[in-house]
């Protein structure tokens, strides 16, 4: 039985431990014989971003990038522009203490230099 599009796409970034473009999900699923087209990859990212199924990440200056909808924040290298997952752990317990209406989501992205980045410094 034939996946449609959106399992397809859905399936690629919760399979994967990067940060994917959507020319890299288009890529992985033609690797993998799919007949799909870059347009049609967009389109079930932004429907799966409305839909709150995924996560997209975006960074001035670079593609948006599409990550699983899980609980966890973004360092992202100021110099490289990887970005790593961190899980800031006590951060969601303290918004709740300050605010009054309950958090339906938070989206933090810490910039910082990398360890490789650090190196190449030194």
């Amino acid at each position: 039985m034939m996946k449609d599009n959106s399992k397809l796409i859905l399936d690629v970034i919760n399979d994967s431990d990067e940060h994917l473009t959507a020319e890299q999900i288009f890529f992985t699923l033609k690797s993998q014989s799919y007949k799909i087209s870059l347009p049609t990859v967009y389109n079930n990212l932004n429907s799966l971003y409305r839909s709150r199924l995924i996560r997209k990440i975006s960074i001035e200056g670079q593609p948006d990038k599409y990550d699983k909808y899980t609980k966890h924040d973004h360092l992202i290298c100021q110099k490289c522009g990887k970005i790593s997952d961190f899980n800031f752990k006590d951060l969601t317990n303290s918004l709740n203490e300050q605010l009054t209406d309950s958090i339906i989501s938070y989206d933090l992205k810490v910039t910082y230099i990398c360890q490789d980045c650090k190196q190449k410094d030194d």
